[in-house]
């Protein structure tokens, strides 16, 4: 299987450039209308992994193939998708038309967690047929998010939460969702499930006294009761990454945080992330954002 797609995959591959928000290393988020992809301007979609979430809405026959299931949709879907599971799009030649919109975890920074609700969790349901009534509804909430996002104004972002969150509770509380899609989860996706939900558990960190509790894979592993090359395998199968590289990067992303949003001083930011000295923190920063924390925040 490829390696998973990036939002910047996406970009490349959708409209060969990439957005500026994604260069600055921010919460990102866009929609579009599905028309332009379909019928005979239709491209394959690989079954592949991607590392953003996706919540797509689709008039017409298709067929997804979602990790280990093939799910026929008869008439109009709604689909979410997430980093944890691959999937592909087949007969795209038949899907009418629809919407969608894409987004990272780091958009609902400080909003919400997203790996808690069930539609992006492996064992969820992630695919609902949809009523005319229902479709309708979904489109109305596209139809705001394509209005709100084109607008000037300035908390928009705020109210595009909002209607993700509208999309997300309505497919949950749906009575009409298809039982097709009940993947079988493995135990490798569970336990990435589980770190992930963990890891995140950690964060955000909001007072100068707060520390995050665990900083390596074995220490995980141990409040996960299994053990950490368990933990390391299930983790790198299923997300193409190490157990490592998630904690890193999730401790570089709150650095990012911290020092653009708070006035706390570098070793009180070295701190609360774990690092014993603030020389510690300095050097891990350095290398995997190429800068020194203090000119990361002068910048």
């Amino acid at each position: 299987m490829e390696q998973a797609e990036t939002l910047e995959d996406f970009y490349e591959r959708k409209f060969e450039w990439i957005p500026d928000s994604l260069r600055k290393d921010i919460g990102h988020f866009n929609v579009f209308q599905l028309d332009p992809y379909v019928g005979k301007n239709a491209k394959p979609v690989p079954y592949r992994r991607r590392d953003y979430h996706k919540i797509t809405f689709l008039r017409g026959n298709g067929r997804v193939h979602y990790a280990d299931k093939i799910v026929e949709v008869q008439k109009q879907a709604l689909v979410f998708s997430n980093p944890l599971i691959p999937y592909k799009w087949e007969n795209t030649q038949e899907v009418q038309g629809g919407m969608f919109c894409i987004f990272n975890q780091h958009f609902f920074q400080n909003y919400t967690n997203l790996n808690q609700y069930s539609v992006f969790q492996p064992t969820g349901i992630h695919i609902f047929e949809l009523t005319d009534n229902q479709a309708d509804f979904v489109v109305s909430i596209f139809q705001k998010m394509l209005q709100e996002i084109n607008s000037e104004y300035i908390y928009k972002y705020d109210v595009l939460k909002t209607q993700v969150m509208e999309l997300l509770h309505f497919a949950m509380k749906s009575q009409t969702s298809t039982q097709l899609d009940k993947v079988k989860v493995n135990s490798s996706q569970r336990i990435s499930a589980l770190f992930l939900e963990l890891l995140e558990r950690q964060f955000p960190i909001e007072e100068i006294q707060q520390a995050i509790p665990y900083r390596s894979a074995s220490e995980y592993a141990e409040q996960l009761n299994i053990h950490v090359n368990h933990l390391n395998r299930a983790v790198k199968e299923v997300t193409d990454k190490t157990t490592s590289q998630w904690i890193s990067e999730r401790i570089l992303q709150e650095a990012k945080n911290l020092l653009r949003h708070t006035s706390w001083t570098i070793a009180q930011i070295a701190d609360s992330l774990g690092f014993q000295e603030p020389t510690h923190f300095n050097n891990f920063f350095k290398k995997y954002s190429a800068q020194t924390p203090s000119r990361f925040r002068s910048a």
